[in-house]
């Protein structure tokens, strides 16, 4: 992909619903950046999103959007049952695309984007905001530098009570509903940045009527000897919490392990260390906008700091979990 360099980058998004909302409040304040268009299934609901946002143009369908010659690059905030065919469409018109998570409904979706987006040299991310909130990189960071000695064991866990609605996206099987690929996506995500790909996975679940799973517990193995020891849940209020443990100390995070406020460090033979996060500009959202912008810019057609890889690999965990669990999907 040649840099983008000369203008600013022009944004397309696809999706009309509340994180697009809090993405694009977001990527006002992004510099060198520019929300240019919306698409949604309905003109309606797209005219209605440009006008509360001040976008320029609004299509009614996802083709429109992907036939603007002027649109750099296109969010997709729709629902997990459409990031595949949404994000194939944007790469297949020549766009780069910012997914949001989790990527797609499987590996084999993922691993499908990941090669048409290499085949073509486009610029493709998935939406994990984690891996560049600045908080998370400086555990990665300590982690990495052996502040904790040989790390033996990642804790993390999201969950949430939801009023159940068979016909809501979270309970829906055709709309990759359950736990896991809504909330479960971040705790593996954050073990899998410390820990990488592991070599073992274990679950457990509850199963609703319609086959999705509404709480899931789940431990991975890894070579060296490490163990995740993972919860979501939609019936649950969880703490939220994270700790990374290892051989000479440990973090621990007290709340919103995927966008944490700060963490303490305890080291042996040292007082606890209080790390701060820096404010927060908006929802959050704007550091994966300005990832994008800093790769368009650099001609790069993936971030090195959410690596395609990396996405595949988490997807190939969530697989083994539904697995072990027996959460199928239409098409699987």
């Amino acid at each position: 992909m040649d840099p983008v360099t000369d203008r600013t980058i022009r944004w397309g998004i696809l999706a009309t619903g509340g994180i697009a909302a809090s993405f694009t409040e977001d990527l006002a304040a992004v510099e060198g950046a520019e929300v240019f268009a919306v698409a949604s299934r309905t003109e309606a609901s797209a005219r209605a999103f440009a006008d509360r946002f001040g976008v320029p143009r609004a299509y009614g369908s996802w083709a429109q959007l992907a036939a603007d010659p002027e649109v750099d690059v296109v969010y997709v905030a729709t629902p997990h049952a459409g990031h595949r065919d949404a994000a194939a469409l944007m790469l297949g018109a020549g766009k780069a695309v910012l997914c949001e998570k989790p990527f797609t409904l499987n590996a084999a979706q993922t691993a499908e984007l990941v090669g048409l987006a290499r085949k073509r040299e486009l610029f493709l991310m998935e939406a994990m905001w984690t891996y560049l909130d600045p908080t998370v990189r400086r555990i990665a960071e300590l982690v990495a530098d052996g502040a904790l000695g040989e790390v033996r064991v990642v804790q993390a866990d999201f969950g949430f009570p939801a009023a159940f609605d068979p016909a809501h996206r979270l309970w829906d099987p055709a709309a990759g509903g359950g736990a896991l690929l809504d909330l479960g996506v971040y705790p593996v995500a954050f073990a899998q940045l410390l820990l990488g790909e592991p070599e073992s996975v274990q679950a457990v679940a509850a199963l609703t009527p319609q086959g999705v799973d509404a709480n899931t517990a789940v431990v991975l193995g890894h070579a060296s000897g490490a163990t995740a020891l993972l919860g979501c849940s939609l019936v649950a209020q969880s703490g939220q919490r994270a700790s990374v443990q290892g051989s000479a100390g440990r973090i621990e995070i007290e709340r919103d392990f995927f966008h944490p406020e700060g963490f303490v460090l305890h080291r042996d033979g040292r007082e606890p260390e209080v790390f701060r996060a820096p404010a927060r500009v908006g929802h959050g959202y704007g550091v994966e906008a300005a990832e994008v912008v800093r790769c368009l810019r650099s001609g790069l057609t993936e971030s090195p700091l959410v690596p395609l890889d990396g996405s595949l690999a988490v997807m190939r965990t969530l697989d083994a979990v539904r697995e072990r669990i027996g959460v199928r999907y239409p098409g699987d």
